[in-house]
């Protein structure tokens, strides 16, 4: 997993662990959100008690904020991008070889490529940071 990180990752990261006091090196941006994604087992400490640090995160930087786990390796894949890009689903998900191939119906299909292919060039971003491969939607 290489994430690559711009100086307002690296300030977002900072605020996150101030608040939370959980060290992570994993924050994307998707949809408008900034998504952290920590330990499985650290999670429930990450949101707060009653997503206090969640709303306080969220108010600091005015934007939504999301917490998940982070993918374990190749294998979680599937439910690691399905926690991205939720509430939106997908029908068919494969990774052959250095692609993964997400088969959605056409409204999905439209609400993950987004408007100017915004989302899909996020998501691809994501894909080939956490697992190294190319993502493609049809």
């Amino acid at each position: 997993m290489v994430n690559t990180l711009d100086i307002h990752d690296i300030m977002n990261l900072n605020l996150f662990n101030q608040i939370t006091r959980i060290e992570t090196r994993f924050c994307v941006k998707y949809n408008g959100a900034i998504i952290f994604c920590v330990p499985k087992n650290l999670l429930a400490k990450a949101m707060g008690e009653q997503g206090r640090n969640l709303k306080r995160i969220s108010e600091t930087l005015g934007k939504r904020v999301r917490i998940i786990p982070m993918p374990r390796g190749e294998y979680d894949a599937r439910g690691f991008i399905s926690t991205i890009v939720k509430p939106v689903t997908f029908k068919d998900f494969q990774m052959n070889g250095n692609e993964i191939i997400i088969t959605a119906g056409t409204q999905n299909k439209a609400a993950l490529i987004g408007r100017d292919k915004r989302r899909l060039i996020e998501l691809q971003k994501i894909a080939e940071d956490f697992f190294g491969k190319e993502l493609k939607i049809i």
